[in-house]
């Protein structure tokens, strides 16, 4: 295989669901695919209990390396996933996309953030598997 995939996670505020999801990529499958996050807005700072509970879970400083960003600056992806907003999802140019339909845990407990970053790695890695397998892009 030549160069890896670029997989985009998109969300609204481009805050939580989607900067779990790239950091989990980064984590999880950087070996496979590259991971971006960005959305249709920005906000100041990454949700925090995101960031409390991925350093806790995985030692992993999202502060360190994402911020909130928009859909404009990100590279040329092939995969696009969305993680379920809600709302109509803007446009983004991909060989593939697809949506995971997840709650946003925004001031919930902890224990739906859990859950939800415990899905979202069960979704990196069945992403991984299927990238590997080719089954993904043509």
């Amino acid at each position: 295989m030549g160069q890896k995939p670029k997989v985009a996670f998109i969300c609204v505020h481009n805050s939580c669901r989607s900067q779990i999801a790239e950091a989990l990529g980064k984590y999880l499958a950087s070996d496979v695919f590259e991971s971006y996050s960005a959305g249709t807005e920005t906000v100041p700072q990454i949700n925090q209990d995101a960031v409390r509970l991925m350093k806790q879970l995985y030692g992993i400083d999202m502060e360190q390396t994402q911020y909130s960003k928009l859909l404009n600056e990100l590279p040329p992806v092939d995969i696009v996933i969305t993680m379920g907003c809600n709302v109509a999802c803007p446009y983004l140019p991909c060989k593939h996309r697809e949506d995971w339909g997840l709650d946003d845990p925004t001031g919930k407990a902890d224990k739906t953030f859990l859950e939800i970053i415990q899905s979202i790695r069960e979704k990196i890695d069945d992403l991984k598997n299927r990238i590997e397998k080719n089954a993904l892009l043509p």
